[in-house]
Formats: structure tokens, sequence, C-alpha cells
């Protein structure tokens, strides 16, 4: 995939595609029930869930920043090509001075890792505060769905590595980056702002999977949502949110840098 930059404010934004993820359709859900789900599908007309999965190189005054870190070796060989796309950026493991982390998910966080040692020896990981503390919480898996407790082993997991270099965020993230909760996809998802003086830059992790389908029809979320209703509500907020404040978007499964514009009683992501 053709690599995308854009400057915002302090920084130079780059995507980086660590790969594809696919999925059978019975993972699509949809607020209105079963025969809405099967209207949009029809609407859609794909046989299957195909996604890009980024994470992002922010180059600024204060060093290299990354948003997510993709899914390392951990997922397959569709997915993990985002050292190679840092490398194609000119940028080493060791010039990382901080990872911000929208969530706890292994396509977000499991690129953090580099077999049994961290990937990145010199930063410092920020995380949502509220999603750590949740996964950080043994006492929260057993109120946790069993296909939904992926991020306790991962929050271990960075305890081990990141020791002393983890730090949890509710607001200011680092100057220029603002954390935006985005609560719903898990209990603590939550998105990035990067300000710029012409135009600010939202990375929303994984507020949409499906940004176009999603975007004109946002009842339809993903059964990896761990509260469904929480996530269609912050779904619907930051898309209306970010169209009135004119912001750019991007996240962890969307192509390229978009412009959310109304369309009828939805939305569409325009190229950038």
């Amino acid at each position: 995939m053709v690599q995308q930059s854009r400057r915002i404010g302090a920084y130079e934004v780059s995507i980086l595609h660590d790969g594809v993820f696919e999925a059978p359709l019975d993972v699509l859900i949809h607020a209105d029930g079963a025969a809405a789900r099967e209207e949009a599908l029809v609407r859609w007309g794909k046989p299957k869930i195909s996604i890009v999965v980024n994470c992002f190189a922010l180059k600024g005054p204060d060093g290299i920043t990354l948003v997510d870190a993709g899914t390392g070796p951990s997922w397959g060989e569709a997915m993990g090509h985002a050292p190679a796309a840092m490398a194609a950026c000119g940028i080493a493991p060791e010039q990382v001075a901080r990872v911000l982390i929208t969530h706890l998910h292994g396509d977000h966080a499991l690129g953090l890792f580099d077999g049994d040692r961290a990937r990145f020896p010199n930063a410092e990981i920020i995380v949502p505060e509220a999603d750590f503390g949740f996964f950080g919480d043994e006492a929260n898996r057993s109120r946790t769905p069993e296909k939904k407790q992926g991020g306790f082993a991962i929050a271990a997991t960075l305890k081990r590595h990141y020791t002393g270099r983890i730090r949890g965020v509710t607001g200011a993230a680092h100057p220029g980056i603002a954390l935006i909760p985005l609560p719903g996809h898990t209990f603590g998802h939550s998105g990035y702002l990067i300000a710029g003086q012409g135009e600010s830059l939202l990375l929303w992790g994984d507020a949409l999977h499906l940004s176009d389908l999603q975007a004109l029809d946002p009842e339809i979320g993903f059964v990896y949502d761990f509260d469904a209703a929480t996530a269609l509500a912050s779904r619907r907020a930051i898309l209306e949110r970010a169209e009135r404040e004119g912001w750019l978007v991007s996240g962890g499964h969307v192509e390229g840098f978009r412009r959310v514009v109304k369309n009828g009683a939805g939305y569409e992501l325009i190229p950038a």
C-alpha cells in the first residue's frame, strides 16, 4: 500500500500499513435487529469483511511518536508489516520515544512486543487510564466475556516488558496531542486529537471498523465491541463532532486521511 503522510501542527504524520484483516459477515451486528442488518449487508454487497490495519508514525521536534503498534507477528503473514513500514520511513525501533495506544486489543498493541522482549527499548508507553486500569486488574476478567479477554494478557505483558515506562492518561497525552474518550469498543477505548493551526487530525482507533458502511449507518457494530450500546453512542457522537469541528480523521481501519461530511441521516468519509 502506498505510504501516506500529512503535516499536522508540529508533526509529520505517516500511516503505517500493518496488513489486512479478514472475517466472515457474521461479526457484524445492527442495533435495530436482524432485518436491519440484512438490509445493510445487501446494500453493501460484499461477501466478507476485509479491512486495513494501520498504525501511525509522528515525526516531530521531540522525536518519534507512534499511535498504536500493529499486530507484530502474532496474527499471521497477512499482518505484522508495520516494522517494515517504519523502516521505509527511516525509523528504527530504538528511535521511538513514545507509543500512544488507543486500546489494548491485539491489532493495536501486540506490536509493542518482539518475542519475549520490548520492541521499543527506549519508548514510554502511553495508554488510556481507563483501559489500562480495567485490563490491568484481573478482578475484571470474570465480568468480561471469554472472547473479549485478550486485553488482560496484553496488559500483563506490557507491565512485564515496559516496567517503569507506562503512563495512564485521561486528557493531555503529549504536547499538541489530546486523548478523546470513545468508550464501548473496550472499556477505555480512546482516540488522539493532534492539534494543528490550519487543520487538526483525530486518530480514532476503532470508533469505526468498516468506515464507509458504518459512517452511513452508525447503527452497525461489530461483535468485538465490549459494550455495543456504548460503542454506538461513541460512534454517533464522534462522527457528529468530527463533522462539526472540521477535523481530518483516520484510524486503525480507515484507508488514508478522510473528512466527515453529512449524507442523509448518516455520514460519509471522503478522501482528504
